[in-house]
């Protein structure tokens, strides 16, 4: 059998076949596509400017966020970090964020198929915004100061 080569159509058969399984019993999931296409879709975004990918600050699953109900979420990259409390407002949201440390940096938030809302934060670092849709979200937070300007951008959450 280690000597034994396919041909190519049969090559084509072969993974026809194990596509065919793998659409059967492991699908992609729905909206997969979307959500993929949505988080790496940043518009706007000068080439120039360092851009940063923060991270969870803590690891524990988001129940709370998942769930439905308020909860607040922590975010860092470097030596920012970004905390925003989410409070459901009817069908929308209101984001209050505090940003670690404090500047009038811009904020962004990003929902898919909803657009984007965006304030600045004041000198202390605190931002709000209010009727915010729900829905697969990303933050954007553009850090002007220093010798070298960054946007960093969340993960995305489902808010």
């Amino acid at each position: 059998m280690d000597d034994y080569e396919m041909e190519p159509a049969e090559q084509d058969f072969w993974l026809a076949q194990v596509a065919r399984l793998m659409d059967e019993f492991d699908p992609v999931p729905d909206g997969l596509v979307e959500r993929s296409q949505f988080a790496i879709a940043i518009e706007d975004i000068d080439a120039e400017v360092e851009l940063e990918a923060a991270r969870w600050a803590d690891q524990r699953p988001l129940v709370g966020v998942r769930g439905g109900a308020p909860g607040t979420i922590t975010f860092f990259v470097g030596d920012l970090t970004v905390m925003v409390n989410v409070t459901r407002t009817g069908e929308r949201q209101r984001i209050d964020g505090w940003l670690v440390p404090a500047g009038e940096h811009a904020v962004e938030v990003r929902v898919a198929d909803h657009g984007s809302s965006a304030t600045t934060a004041d000198e202390g670092g605190r931002f709000v915004l209010t009727e915010v849709p729900r829905g697969t979200t990303q933050i954007l937070v553009r850090m002007t100061g220093g010798a070298r300007p960054k946007t960093v951008v969340t993960p995305t959450v489902v808010l």
